[in-house]
This record gives structure tokens, C-alpha cells and sequence, in this order.
């Protein structure tokens, strides 16, 4: 028997936003819960425990279930504080971006990915999908392991305490009929085939068991529309069908790709992806920002997820998306993306305020929806069976303390809006991943956080600077 299936611990937790058994989406607010772990999987769940009984871990604050960080791109997180500020649009951030992307080595880029994952736990960040291209070295030429990079961010996830899917993403073209530039070179593989090798090496060495902690796995990517030509997103898309994997995809993130595809496909990027059986319930949409009627009609038929960025979007002008309309699909989810804000919860809210700014009325999506979309619904995106506080679900929990000015007064009957509309990441106490306190009393267990941020972020620079 494995030490993971052997550990048992307790929780007693002042408030717990439980999943409704009857439905498990919906949720109530109970007070004295005691959870019980064994695994990685909450055990047994009792209500009314006036107070932690001995060798429970005490949670005061309100505990809900851990958030998805469903679209990262870890090496983004360096970007923060220098290119925010600077004129242009999403094509000259991008060259901002691939300066640095140019540089990464396998040790810089585990020690800023640690630093990065060890960020999200502390924001109440409990599993991440880790939309991954950064494969090769300068020039293309493969490392010795050839799954080197994508390593080292599962090593990295681990010492961060965070779950991750990594989405290796096929990325074989600088554009629609175009080759990749110098930078690009790292991410491509050359071909489908060579891509689908190495994937399928990994994916069946995680498969085997080699993640001990049984908080690691492998999906898939398709990096665009640009970057990945019909046939080679059809052999992509195969292979997560044949493994039951998470897929994903950039989609329609600005109207040049709309354009660009319309010209290349006559279709809309959605309608390209349709056409060839790429979409359906474990496809997710990142972005989704400039859809048509139909593109939204496709994926909600399909019931294909899609992944909104509020912080990013808003960031690099990219637009608001219509995300009231894409209530209808499978689902909404969150990811901070290029990292500008990692914070879960000012990412929720967004998707609502967004829709007001857009809709101009308030009250689109209701706070428990919102609440659903940013942890089960995510979960469920990256190939997860949590998100929601329940028996037999994974143990991962974020406590956020009632104890600041920002949540001071809040009406515990409106548990759900105050949380998603009032608490920042600031407001985390407490997070619990597969069973185990990764954050306790607002610190990580094992980085200092601040620290490394400052210390890998700084020698990221230092190399693209040379």
C-alpha cells in the first residue's frame, strides 16, 4: 500500500461551503464541519462539531473548494511590472514576451515555474493547467531528454504543493501557412508525428504511476489556429480521445485570427475546429472573446468549455467576451494566463463585471455560478474530479479569513457574493492540496514566496538583457 493511500488527516472548519449531494453543483454554507481525509480524498464530512476535536487542524474563516487556474503560461509571470505599462496591442506584447521566451534555460525555468505555482497556492490556486510550448532548445534543436521543459514544470508543480495538467501544446507554424520565426523554432516540433512521439512518451510514463503524489497528469494543446494546420489538429485530437485527455486551444483571442482564418478556411475558427472533430465535452476554449452567433451555437451543441482570462484580456486590450451567451456550453472556467494578477477570485468577479460593462445590467451570473465556474468547472477541465467539498472527493480546500477589511460585515446568508465580489487573494488562511496544508496562516509551508519571485524573476531579465 502506497504512503498516499495510507495518510489520514483532519480538518475543522468554522464555515465550509458544501456541495449539495442531491445535484453536486449547487452548495450550502454549514458551520462546524470536521473533514476527514484519507488519501488524497476528503473521507467523511460532519456538520455541527462545535469545535475542532484533538488532532484536527483548525480552519476559521470560511472553507470552500479549491480553485482552477485553468490556462497558465508560467513564464509569463516574469513579464509583471515591466511591459505592463507600455503602449501597443497583443502583437507588440508579444514580441515583449518572446524576448524573454528566447532565454529560458531547463534551471531557470523550473526555479521562476516554482516560484510562479508557489504564487497561485498562496492566492488559493489548487491545481493549474499549464498550456505548455516552451519545448525545445534555442534554434529547435530537441534537449537530450526530450521532455526536459515539460519536466521540469511538473517538478516545479510539486514543490509548489499545486495539482497541474500540463497541456503540451502542438505549436508547427508562425501563422497560417507561414514557418516559425528564430523564437519560435523552441516551441515546434516540426510535425505532428514528431510531436505526437514525444507526448506519448510522457503521457504513458505518468500514466505508469510515475507521479507519486497522484497530482500530475498530461493533457494536450492545440496552440491555434495559426500555429496548427487542420490535419496535424486532427492527429492532436485523436490522441486525447484515444487517452480520454484534457484538450485545449487558443480560440478567436483577436479578430486578426478571426480574419486570418476566414481567408485561409472560409470558416471562423470555431467552425475550422468543428469541421474537424476537434470540439465536444473535453475540449476547452481559451478566450472565446470574438465569436459569432453560430460559433457559440457550435460549442454550446458540442458542449465544449470555455476558458475565460479577464485579467489578461483586459490587459492586452483583447476585448470582453460574451459570456453570458456562453452559459449555454459545457461550462465556464478561469485562468490568469500571462499572470498579470494572479488572484482567483478578482478573475471571478470579472467574468460577471465584465458582462455588466458589456450588457449594461447587473446580475448575469450569480455568485454560486461563478463560484462552480472557478472551481468544479475547472477542475473538470483539466481532466479533474473535484472543485466541490463532497465525500470522495479530492481534499483540496481554500479557507478565506472573514478577519479583513474587506470581508468585515459581511452577511454570512450571502456567503457566496461576498466571497466572489469582496475577498482577494489576500484574504486566503489557509489551502489544502490532496489532504496536505500547503498554506497555513497566510504563508507557504516551504518557499518563501516573495523571495524567489524576486530572485528568479530578476535573473529571468538578467539573461534577456545580456
Amino acid at each position: 500500500m502506497s504512503e498516499r493511500s495510507e495518510r489520514t488527516a483532519a480538518y475543522w472548519c468554522q464555515y465550509a461551503w458544501l456541495a449539495d449531494p442531491t445535484d453536486g453543483r449547487s452548495a450550502v454554507l454549514a458551520d462546524g464541519v470536521l473533514v476527514g481525509i484519507s488519501g488524497d480524498r476528503i473521507a467523511t464530512i460532519e456538520r455541527g462539531v462545535a469545535a475542532p476535536p484533538a488532532g484536527a487542524v483548525r480552519l476559521d474563516g470560511v472553507s470552500v473548494p479549491g480553485f482552477a487556474n485553468a490556462h497558465s503560461h508560467a513564464f509569463h509571470r516574469a513579464l509583471r511590472g515591466r511591459t505592463h505599462g507600455r503602449r501597443g496591442t497583443f502583437w507588440t506584447w508579444r514580441d515583449q514576451m518572446y524576448g524573454l521566451a528566447a532565454t529560458l534555460d531547463p534551471d531557470t525555468y523550473e526555479a521562476l515555474a516554482t516560484a510562479a505555482y508557489a504564487e497561485m497556492a498562496l492566492a488559493g490556486y489548487t491545481a493549474v493547467g499549464e498550456f505548455h510550448y516552451l519545448h525545445h532548445q534555442p534554434g529547435g534543436r530537441p534537449y537530450d531528454d526530450a521532455n526536459e521543459m515539460g519536466r521540469r514544470l511538473l517538478t516545479a508543480a510539486a514543490r509548489a504543493g499545486v495539482r497541474i495538467t500540463l497541456l503540451d501544446a502542438c505549436y508547427l507554424a508562425g501563422g497560417i501557412g507561414e514557418p516559425v520565426d528564430a523564437v519560435q523554432q523552441r516551441f515546434s516540433d516540426g510535425s505532428a508525428e514528431r510531436w505526437l512521439g514525444r507526448v506519448g512518451a510522457l503521457s504513458t510514463e505518468l500514466d505508469g504511476g510515475s507521479d507519486d503524489a497522484g497530482r500530475a497528469q498530461c493533457g494536450v494543446a492545440i496552440h491555434s489556429v495559426r500555429a496548427v494546420e487542420p490535419a496535424a489538429m486532427a492527429t492532436v485530437a485523436r490522441f486525447a480521445a484515444e487517452r480520454n485527455m484534457a484538450l485545449h486551444a487558443h480560440v478567436s483571442e483577436q479578430p486578426a485570427e478571426n480574419e486570418a482564418c476566414l481567408d485561409a478556411y472560409g470558416v471562423t475558427p470555431v467552425g475550422l475546429l468543428h469541421r474537424h472533430g476537434i470540439l465536444g465535452d473535453r475540449f476547452t476554449a481559451v478566450h472565446a472573446t470574438h465569436l459569432t452567433t453560430d460559433d457559440i451555437d457550435v460549442l454550446a451543441a458540442t458542449r465544449s468549455r470555455c476558458c475565460i482570462c479577464p485579467t489578461t484580456e483586459r490587459d492586452l486590450g483583447d476585448g470582453i467576451g460574451p459570456t453570458a451567451e456562453l452559459r449555454r456550453t459545457g461550462g465556464l472556467c478561469i485562468g490568469s494566463d500571462s499572470h498579470a494578477v494572479v488572484d482567483p477570485f478578482e478573475e471571478t468577479r470579472a467574468v460577471e463585471l465584465d458582462e455588466r460593462l458589456r450588457a449594461g445590467r447587473r446580475g448575469v451570473h450569480d455568485p454560486g455560478a461563478l463560484l462552480d465556474a472557478a472551481t468544479r468547472s475547472g477542475y473538470a477541465a483539466l481532466g479533474w474530479d473535484g472543485g466541490a467539498v463532497a465525500v470522495g472527493g479530492l481534499a483540496d480546500v481554500v479557507t478565506v479569513g472573514l478577519d479583513s477589511p474587506r470581508l468585515a460585515g459581511a452577511d454570512l446568508d450571502e456567503a457566496a457574493g461576498a466571497i466572489v465580489f469582496g475577498a482577494s487573494a489576500a484574504d486566503v488562511r489557509h489551502v489544502v492540496v490532496g489532504g496536505e496544508l500547503v498554506v497555513s496562516d497566510g504563508a507557504h509551508r516551504t518557499i518563501d514566496v516573495a523571495a524567489e519571485l524576486d530572485r528568479t524573476v530578476r535573473r529571468a531579465w538578467t539573461l534577456v538583457q545580456r
